[in-house]
């Protein structure tokens, strides 16, 4: 798999950055199929950082409704993986770089 396709996007969120500035662990969306060591090839490259740890998780597929005029509306949200990866001491991502 190519870097791009293993690397969705970045999560950014309170806890994330909490994470980032503490531990040094960065959180991705993942492919589905992708694995710890294509993921930690893929930060690597991406990022020109040396990478110590790789968690994963699958977060599972949640029923969601609301409340409109029409009615009620149901639906689903699909289900994804993440991964939440430690790098190596001193090591940095700067996320907000392009912004």
């Amino acid at each position: 798999m190519k870097p791009s396709e293993v690397l969705v996007r970045p999560v950014i969120t309170e806890k994330v950055n909490l994470q980032m500035e503490r531990n040094g662990r960065y959180t991705f969306v993942v492919g589905k199929t992708a694995n710890k060591l294509e993921i930690k090839k893929a930060v690597e490259s991406f990022y020109g950082v040396r990478v110590a740890e790789v968690n994963t998780v699958v977060v599972p597929a949640k029923n969601k409704a609301r409340f409109t005029k029409a009615g009620l509306l149901t639906g689903r949200k699909p289900s994804y993986k993440k991964a939440v990866v430690t790098l190596a001491e001193g090591e940095t991502i700067d996320l907000f770089a392009g912004q």
